[in-house]
């Protein structure tokens, strides 16, 4: 089974339901707030891919999971972590529109930093990246999908909030299916990979939660919206990586995809330890 045929629907719906939530006045908060909105954006767009970058380093992983670990860092926030956020008593409002700003920012810098990487890799690594053909599936996968749920979202805000309420349902088992067709296509190479790459993801994610920490320091933030950076800096859209990896128009290689799996499952663990530590503090 070709795990793009996957992918593609559950990144389609992520999006769409991203978009039902999304009202004109998330939008508010990048003039009333600015700050954490800022340095959100900071920590998601500059700051991860650069400790991505380190990392892998560090861990001199294989070319493909080099350039998996960067297309994960480089990624849009996780719409989960609107539920994150509110299960750690964070500021929900803030995180909605982190995931927005993120999902639309990535639209561009996606490809700029995975054409800078592939270059950087050089064409030894046998890798190349059709930067037009990335920008265009991102359009089309992510940009028109958020597009019309913002439209549906205005127009029929009760419809919105039904289907929003059946997708939220539906997007935790479709990731989970994902994984599972993955893991069973790839069993030999991420039992293999798991001990050292799954290391590295973790230094990876904790190294981020940390800098989104710091980020909040020096923005002067504290408690709600200082967990919202935090989570947000750490988790990603595993089924973004994903796609861009598989997808036969950009690099067609499910091994890129594989650090992106193992990301999602060590997010979603670490964070719901952050989550447990934070409402003990409360």
């Amino acid at each position: 089974m070709n795990t793009i045929f996957i992918v593609l629907p559950i990144l389609t719906l992520l999006m769409f339901d991203l978009g039902l939530t999304l009202r004109p006045h998330d939008f508010r908060l990048i003039v009333q707030r600015p700050l954490p909105v800022l340095a959100g954006v900071i920590g998601q767009i500059v700051l991860l891919p650069l400790i991505a970058w380190a990392v892998g380093s560090i861990f001199h992983l294989d070319t493909f999971f080099f350039l998996g670990i960067m297309l994960i860092a480089c990624s849009p926030g996780g719409s989960s972590s609107n539920v994150f956020s509110m299960l750690a008593r964070g500021d929900v409002a803030l995180s909605v529109t982190l995931t927005a700003c993120s999902s639309i920012i990535t639209l561009f810098t996606v490809p700029l930093i995975m054409a800078w990487v592939t270059a950087y890799i050089g064409t030894g690594a046998d890798v190349h990246l059709p930067v037009g053909n990335l920008l265009m599936q991102n359009l089309v996968l992510m940009a028109v999908p958020i597009l019309i749920g913002l439209g549906v979202g205005i127009k029929w805000t009760s419809a919105a909030n039904r289907i929003h309420n059946v997708l939220k349902r539906a997007a935790f088992p479709a990731l989970i299916l994902l994984a599972t067709v993955f893991f069973i296509q790839h069993t030999e190479t991420i039992i293999r990979e798991f001990p050292s790459l799954g290391l590295c993801i973790t230094v990876l994610i904790l190294i981020a939660m940390s800098g989104g920490a710091i980020l909040s320091y020096l923005f002067r933030l504290k408690g709600a919206e200082q967990r919202t950076i935090v989570i947000e800096v750490g988790m990603q859209n595993a089924a973004q990586a994903i796609t861009v990896a598989c997808s036969p128009l950009v690099f067609n290689n499910e091994t890129i995809a594989i650090p992106a799996i193992i990301y999602a499952l060590m997010m979603n663990v670490i964070l719901l330890i952050y989550v447990g530590i934070a409402k003990m503090k409360l």
